[in-house]
């Protein structure tokens, strides 16, 4: 008695491991065939599309840039107007080197983020 049951767990087994294997194999197939036609659609797009597109999303981030830049500069300029004045007060001597330390930085954001507006002719 105990061999048959044996046999018939072995059977059950089988069975269960064969429509495991089944799943298996659809499963894979399904994935492969969504592979095929997932590639086929991509390469069907156009490259000057795509080129393009990037062209014109970069471009739309300049102006953003340039205004955060000037904004920056504005912020460091206030900055600095602060730090001249302190220093004015306190009778400091070297008020006249960071005066034009900070006055330089801020003109050099606002000259650069002009100068690359106009170099990439946005």
């Amino acid at each position: 008695m105990n061999m048959n049951k044996c046999k018939i767990n072995f059977k059950m087994k089988r069975v269960a491991e064969k429509k495991v294997f089944k799943a298996w194999i659809a499963g894979t197939a399904l994935f492969i065939y969504n592979m095929l036609i997932n590639s086929y659609s991509a390469v069907a797009q156009d490259g000057n599309a795509g080129i393009n597109e990037a062209n014109t999303k970069v471009r739309s981030y300049f102006d953003s840039g340039t205004n955060l830049m000037y904004a920056v500069g504005a912020v460091l300029g206030l900055i600095g107007a602060v730090k001249v004045y302190s220093k004015w007060n306190h009778g400091d001597p070297d008020t006249g080197k960071v005066a034009a330390a900070w006055f330089g930085s801020c003109v050099f954001l606002v000259v650069v983020a002009t100068v690359i507006k106009s170099f990439f002719g946005i």
